[in-house]
């Protein structure tokens, strides 16, 4: 275990050196090239609900794609960490205009407050379509390393047991967080696709 959780601390630094070398403008190509993959991918089309992480400056854009969702008439929902454990929600975003008024967390990113108890989340109401899911790294089997929270793990084993089943989950990803190989273990679950730019 502790070889494992070294092994993926390594890849982690590596690879936030890697995307710290992208310039804004770089970042800004790749997520429009792998958001427009995403508008034509048949899953996202057929997808009625679906759940969007609102990123961070080492994650692909998702603007565009929060747009894209509200433009297409799709539900939209957004993920709700709990800071102290590796507990989240994904709670439903109302328009565009509503993530300006949620409150902005210590990691600089938006997401509904403690008090904000009037969202529908999705597993309480008709589960999820798809689910967009960040990552620091991933390789082309599937396999991703997150921050090490634990919370899509936790909450695609919360998707599993509900009546409607796991979604279908696709990774956002710029092409320098692919890796040869991500370490895994039995927690870690697979993503179905990953999509970047290929060369």
């Amino acid at each position: 275990m502790a070889a494992l959780r070294a092994a993926k601390q390594a890849l982690r630094k590596e690879i936030k050196k890697r995307v710290a070398t992208l310039s804004e403008e770089e970042k800004l190509r790749q997520s429009l090239l792998v958001s427009q993959k995403l508008f034509e991918h048949p899953r996202y089309k057929s997808s009625q609900r679906v759940a969007v992480f609102l990123s961070m400056s080492d994650e692909v854009r998702t603007e565009a794609i929060v747009q894209h969702m509200f433009s297409s008439g799709k539900v939209c929902f957004i993920p709700k960490y709990l800071s102290n454990s590796s507990h989240m929600d994904m709670l439903r975003l109302n328009s565009l205009e509503d993530i300006s008024s949620l409150p902005l967390t210590s990691w600089n990113i938006r997401q509904p407050g403690e008090n904000d108890t009037e969202r529908e989340e999705a597993l309480d109401t008709g589960g999820l379509d798809l689910i967009l899911m960040p990552g620091l790294g991933f390789d082309k089997g599937g396999n991703r390393l997150g921050r090490g929270k634990g919370f899509y793990d936790t909450y695609l084993q919360r998707c599993v047991r509900h009546p409607k089943g796991k979604p279908y989950t696709i990774a956002l990803a710029f092409k320098e967080q692919l890796c040869r190989e991500v370490p895994v273990d039995d927690g870690d679950m697979l993503v179905d696709e990953v999509l970047y730019e290929d060369e």
